[in-house]
């Protein structure tokens, strides 16, 4: 199942103080060198939540580059705007992007696929708003069956925290399939290049900065109670502690997905 993050405010800046750094900022580079962002394009980041994508953006599309953004969730809008007010920021839905058709040299979208009901209508909506000959790219994430931390992770939280919990630490994993990326690409018209699996490392200062993250920029947040997050973070201490350093600070592994499909270009008869 796919859960629609209704974020508040103050989650929306729990996400951008705390998982940007310690997750997503480090897929960037690697997601704008898959679209092949570069000077002049016009470069739009679908389910952008607080922008750290179009951010670093802007460095490679220069003055005569465009930069949008688009997120369902206005409190990410709202925190993106104060971050980067001379992106054009929107609320809109990526099963029905506000833009006109063909209005991108890249389309982008980092971590989000598996949060989209129907992922083959979004990516059909960025290849719509995507030009002839340019580029849609997509990050994601490897199964749990794949995750040495993160796997035993999700398993610590539900012991605690329920089934229920699942839904909403479970989701992430769930678009990491490479067969299924292909054929997602292929059904909206796009031409797949040869995907990418990185393996990369989340930090934190201590397990229970880890945990405290985890949970706090999510709608878990506000569904446990202290005494079941003091047992969730016992645990996790035990079951993760080999990722531990010396002086207390974690270093996990995460294994990311980078597919791309490039808008075919239709000769003129």
């Amino acid at each position: 199942m796919t859960e629609t993050f209704d974020l508040s405010l103050e989650q929306a800046h729990a996400y951008e103080d705390l998982f940007v750094p310690a997750l997503f900022a480090q897929w960037v580079p690697v997601l704008l060198r898959t679209a092949g962002v570069g000077p002049g394009q016009h470069v739009l980041d679908v389910a952008c939540g607080t922008g750290v994508v179009a951010r670093q953006a802007a460095a490679l599309v220069g003055p005569s580059g465009h930069l949008s953004g688009v997120d369902l969730n206005p409190a990410m809008i709202e925190v993106a705007r104060e971050r980067a007010s001379a992106v054009d920021w929107r609320v809109g839905d990526a099963a029905e992007l506000p833009y006109d058709d063909g209005s991108f040299d890249a389309v982008l979208c980092q971590s989000a696929l598996f949060f989209f009901p129907d992922p083959a209508r979004a990516i059909g909506e960025m290849a719509r708003v995507g030009r002839p000959g340019g580029v849609v790219a997509l990050q994601t994430y490897a199964g749990l069956d794949e995750q040495p931390a993160y796997g035993p992770f999700v398993r610590a939280v539900v012991r605690h925290a329920g089934e229920d919990a699942r839904a909403y630490l479970g989701t992430y994993w769930s678009r990491g399939d490479f067969s299924e990326l292909r054929t997602l690409l292929e059904g909206a018209g796009l031409e797949p290049a040869l995907p990418e699996n990185v393996l990369g490392v989340v930090r934190f200062p201590s397990m229970d900065a880890f945990v405290h993250t985890e949970i706090q920029g999510t709608p878990l947040a506000g569904r446990i109670d202290e005494p079941t997050f003091r047992a969730i973070a016992q645990d996790v201490r035990a079951t993760l502690r080999t990722f531990e350093d010396a002086d207390g600070g974690v270093r996990l592994p995460i294994r990311a997905r980078f597919v791309a499909g490039r808008r075919r270009v239709t000769s003129a008869r």
